[in-house]
């Protein structure tokens, strides 16, 4: 899966003061009262911009400013089309917001619609509407991955909830480009007709938070959680079906224990006290399928910080304390061999300290070698790892640690295992394993792969501050 990190630090746009409204205690409203409203339209790109409307390409964030142009010579209908040159690997992406300073009133769509095609079969990494520097992008709407075709085709991406647009400026974005060697790139991309629709034939609404997952974890007083996994699924009228990532304001969360817990239209939960409370959804009126079960029952304890090191003395894998390298994944799912463990991606963000938190644990891999470069370790003398055991420790449980040189060429591997009188029930324990102690490891230049074994003897651990050093 491609993504990119988009970062739009100045897009100035101007907003409409629509009214001002002056109160005294002398003078009040009457009910003949009409305030002011945005306009109906929702034209974007019509053989050119709708009114107001510009181009912020995502230069910051590596895009190219170059990639956009309107192409006379390839429409769908009328005189011009939108083009998007995606550029080879290694060369940026297409990135871009097309934002209006006269703002809309979309709350009688119910659906961004446009025609597109490319130059070769191609999926788009990321395309919506809703980035707006002013509200936070507050109702932003994100589509993965959208297949696109060589020849003209429409494209349906759904408002899940269209009273929430009455003053919008964001009205169309995309991100597009190749993530690795290999990947596609060096194309062309056009859109035409690029609107707003009340297209009357999106049904089946079904939103989702946590995937649709019903997840139970612990929670710990003042460390905040934000709500992920938002999504609307809706059916189209050629009967395929689309889900959207849709933003927090499109949804309307409950606690059902708000002396515990309570969270905000931005899907930020703020732990207050001990006990336990479910947090659910709905979005407009429509029960959300998954739900997050907080249970607070201690305060949290983050791992030790570790000692400020130079930067040439560590090479860090997880750590907010250093610099990391890049990371193909924390959890390397092996389905054929069995592996039942859980979690590890995204990590636990608690108040911007993040922890690996893996449960039904048996094996669990940290690779290292598939999109990004093996670690060189051939330098560093020691690894660290601290680790937190949520649950009971029996006489036989254990955790070994595995690493893997050159993984699938000539691979070597060692293994260190840590047994129950290692470690500590609820508390965090500190290792630094000197690398010569990984008998079999004949070479460490090219590792790839960090293993946690625990054969389900540990089913629930945290883990942080994965690093190598001397």
């Amino acid at each position: 899966m491609k993504s990119f990190r988009l970062k739009i630090d100045k897009i100035y746009l101007l907003s409409m003061l629509g009214f001002l409204v002056i109160v005294s205690c002398e003078r009040n409203f009457s009910d003949d009262v009409t305030f002011a409203t945005f306009p109906a339209n929702g034209d974007v790109f019509i053989d050119t911009f709708s009114p107001g409307l510009d181009y912020f390409p995502f230069v910051d964030g590596g895009a190219d400013p170059e990639a956009f142009s309107v192409d006379t010579d390839e429409v769908f209908a009328g005189t011009a089309s939108m083009r998007f040159d995606v550029p080879a690997f290694g060369n940026g992406f297409v990135g871009a917001t097309f934002n209006t300073t006269v703002v809309r009133d979309l709350s009688g769509f119910d659906a961004l619609t446009f025609y597109a095609k490319a130059s070769q079969a191609a999926d788009i990494n990321d395309i919506g509407f809703g980035i707006e520097g002013q509200t936070g992008n507050k109702f932003q709407v994100t589509t993965k991955n959208l297949k696109i075709s060589t020849r003209w085709e429409k494209y349906t991406i759904p408002i899940p909830d269209p009273s929430k647009l009455f003053n919008q400026t964001g009205l169309f974005w995309l991100a597009e480009g190749a993530s690795f060697e290999g990947d596609e790139g060096g194309y062309t991309l056009w859109f035409d007709e690029i609107k707003f629709e009340k297209t009357g034939t999106l049904g089946q609404p079904r939103p989702s938070i946590l995937n649709g997952e019903n997840v139970e974890q612990p929670g710990f007083v003042n460390i905040n959680q934000t709500l992920t996994g938002l999504t609307q699924t809706v059916n189209l009228e050629n009967g395929d079906n689309i889900t959207v990532i849709a933003s927090p304001s499109y949804f309307d969360f409950s606690s059902s224990n708000p002396a515990v817990a309570q969270i905000n239209e931005l899907g930020d939960i703020t732990i207050t006290n001990l006990g336990e409370t479910t947090i659910t959804a709905a979005l407009s009126n429509v029960e959300a399928s998954g739900s997050l079960v907080l249970n607070v029952e201690n305060e949290f304890l983050f791992a030790p910080t570790p000692p400020a090191r130079n930067s040439e003395d560590v090479i860090a894998v997880f750590s907010d304390a250093y610099t990391n390298v890049p990371v193909d994944y924390y959890n390397g799912f092996f389905t054929p061999d069995g592996q039942t463990t859980q979690g590890g991606a995204p990590p636990l963000d608690f108040n911007g300290d993040q922890i690996i938190n893996y449960t039904d644990l048996n094996f669990v891999g940290i690779g290292t070698f598939l999109n990004v470069a093996p670690i060189d370790a051939s330098s560093m003398t020691t690894l660290h790892l601290d680790i937190k055991v949520n649950e009971e420790i029996n006489s036989g449980d254990f955790i070994r640690v595995q690493l893997i040189n050159a993984v699938g060429n000539n691979e070597s591997s060692g293994t260190i295992t840590l047994n129950a009188s290692d470690l500590r029930q609820d508390e965090w324990v500190s290792f630094d394993f000197p690398l010569s102690d990984f008998t079999g490891l004949a070479d460490r230049s090219q590792i790839g792969l960090l293993f946690f074994v625990s054969d389900s003897t540990i089913s629930d651990i945290f883990v942080d501050n994965i690093y190598y050093y001397k």
